[in-house]
């Protein structure tokens, strides 16, 4: 057993330790900001030090410099060996007690090959970025997913610079509206294959866990609303926004989902997150 195991699971018993590697963990494998950590969780400065200190310590997670910035992200491998030693020392591969978690690591999501897959996208406000992606990936495949978007504090209408770029590349939008998450979280919504978090602010925010086996992952984007300047220089954010997300759903298009297993797909998905933010 790694010597260090009982000193992780330690850390991890404290509350807010806790919420700062879950917070990590949903944002994997991007590297936050402590400023962002912070005001996520509404922490001083201080004592978020001291929390991702801890963490550091036992190996959970790492921190790098970025210029003046200090970021910080889980370490996978830590994670999992410390996740490994639960599931088969402490319950010794009982698979009534153990197959929850491991008997489908390799499943292959698409067995289900008679059905179109269901994707969500989430934002903040569901009013651009969202919107941007559910209509790209929608009339990128249409036979291929049925694609919808939501917001966790959706705004009472839709961007009307995200509107005119949408329209400019032939979509049509007459459908679109903002939608709430908790749509997508009752009894008759749709099983979701894939949710994608597509804004940091929503990332951070504590969500409950999505039921079945769902492939999530981040694909954060700066919000084209927060550009300042002219109508032109507005303009510009919104067709650079949706430029990167549609270089993102072409990408995932592609995948040869029938053919892969839950942790090539969550990988694969994973590195469309970190293609650059270009249009």
């Amino acid at each position: 057993m790694d010597i260090l195991i009982p000193d992780r699971l330690s850390t991890l018993g404290h509350p807010q330790r806790l919420a700062v590697f879950r917070l990590l963990m949903r944002r994997y494998p991007d590297r936050v900001p402590a400023t962002e950590l912070a005001n996520a969780l509404e922490l001083k400065p201080n004592t978020l030090s001291t929390y991702v200190s801890a963490l550091m310590q036992t190996g959970l997670i790492s921190q790098e410099r970025v210029g003046t910035s200090l970021r910080y992200s889980v370490d996978m491998d830590v994670t999992q060996a410390t996740i490994g030693f639960l599931l088969h020392d402490c319950c010794r591969g009982r698979p009534e007690i153990c197959s929850p978690f491991s008997s489908d690591a390799s499943h292959r999501i698409s067995e289900m090959t008679d059905r179109k897959f269901n994707v969500l996208f989430i934002c903040t406000g569901n009013s651009a970025r969202s919107i941007f992606a559910e209509a790209i990936l929608r009339d990128l495949s249409p036979d291929r997913f049925n694609v919808y978007s939501a917001g966790t504090k959706p705004r009472s209408d839709l961007n009307p610079f995200a509107l005119e770029v949408l329209e400019h590349n032939g979509h049509d939008v007459s459908e679109l509206r903002a939608k709430n998450i908790g749509e997508f979280q009752t009894e008759n919504a749709p099983a979701l294959d894939f949710v994608f978090t597509v804004c940091d602010q929503a990332a951070n925010e504590e969500c409950p866990a999505w039921q079945g086996q769902t492939i999530s992952a981040h694909w954060g984007l700066p919000d084209p609303v927060n550009v300042q300047g002219t109508d032109a220089e507005k303009s510009l954010a919104f067709r650079q926004t949706y430029g990167a997300l549609r270089n993102r759903m072409t990408g995932f298009t592609a995948l040869p989902i029938a053919s892969l297993d839950r942790i090539s797909l969550q990988k694969a998905v994973d590195d469309i997150g970190q293609i650059k933010n270009e249009g």
